[in-house]
């Protein structure tokens, strides 16, 4: 239907009005919308930058607690810690080589002494007319002249003693064989002495039975002086009974079928 003039006058006058109102109501809900959005999480941010600060040290602060580090010896770096040790273990090396040489030294001088004692014990020498019946690896006497007298070559390669049966070889062999039948008591002084003057820094032994040791003795004492201490006495006194006759340097104990067995001092 046709409106008047008055008509649209109200008309556009209510719809400015409204127009109004709906602008009105766009900015308000505007001003609510920006009134309804919280504000940047200030503190977070704070607490975010505060953390990488923490988390990124500055040069000069790192270095510092480096320094501070080394100087308290709380965190020092591991290599500095293996040089310590490699150090310290240097120094008690060294200092415990006197004590492991001290311990090497005490070691040989107790088996030095064990050899010396062992070497001062007396021993079983066999003697025979027949060499080749005494145990192989045995020390043994045999005659160098005389009726049983052994070839040199029948006992080769053995620690053999060579007697001496009529007083023919004080140079040759070490033992004068003085008992009847062989060499008699006053022959044993000459002999001992031609002995002693070729080989003055050996020993010069007389074997003789106990009834016969005391001529013997008496003989040789009127050798001078340094002959007499360098002569020894191995005497027959066949009990069958390993022994040492006081004052002999060797003991014949045992008579056998083929051979004899003699204690012998290391002084003999």
């Amino acid at each position: 239907m046709p409106r008047t003039a008055s008509t649209r006058a109200r008309i556009l006058a209510v719809a400015g009005t409204a127009a109004a109102l709906a602008g009105a109501g766009t900015t308000a809900a505007a001003s609510a919308s920006a009134a309804t959005v919280p504000a940047p999480p200030v503190t977070a941010r704070a607490t975010s930058a505060g953390l990488s600060t923490a988390q990124t040290p500055s040069p000069l602060t790192a270095h510092a607690g480096t320094t501070a580090a080394v100087t308290t010896g709380r965190a020092a770096p591991a290599s500095h810690a293996k040089t310590a040790a490699a150090v310290h273990k240097a120094a008690a090396t060294k200092k415990a080589a006197p004590a492991r040489k001290a311990a090497v030294h005490a070691r040989k001088a107790v088996h030095a002494r064990k050899a010396v004692h062992a070497a001062a014990r007396p021993y079983q020498m066999y003697d025979s007319v027949t060499p080749s019946a005494i145990p192989a690896g045995k020390p043994m006497a045999t005659y160098a002249d005389g009726a049983y007298a052994a070839s040199p070559a029948a006992v080769h390669g053995r620690n053999v003693t060579w007697i001496d049966t009529n007083g023919s070889d004080p140079r040759g062999a070490k033992v004068l064989d003085v008992e009847p039948g062989d060499a008699t008591p006053a022959a044993a002084a000459t002999w001992a002495a031609q002995r002693l003057h070729a080989h003055p820094r050996d020993i010069a032994v007389i074997y003789t039975m106990r009834s016969e040791w005391g001529a013997t003795q008496a003989a040789i004492s009127s050798l001078p002086h340094w002959q007499q201490h360098q002569v020894r006495y191995w005497i027959a006194d066949p009990t069958g009974t390993p022994h040492l006759v006081p004052g002999s340097d060797a003991t014949q104990w045992y008579w056998g079928s083929h051979y004899d067995i003699s204690t012998v001092t290391p002084r003999f």
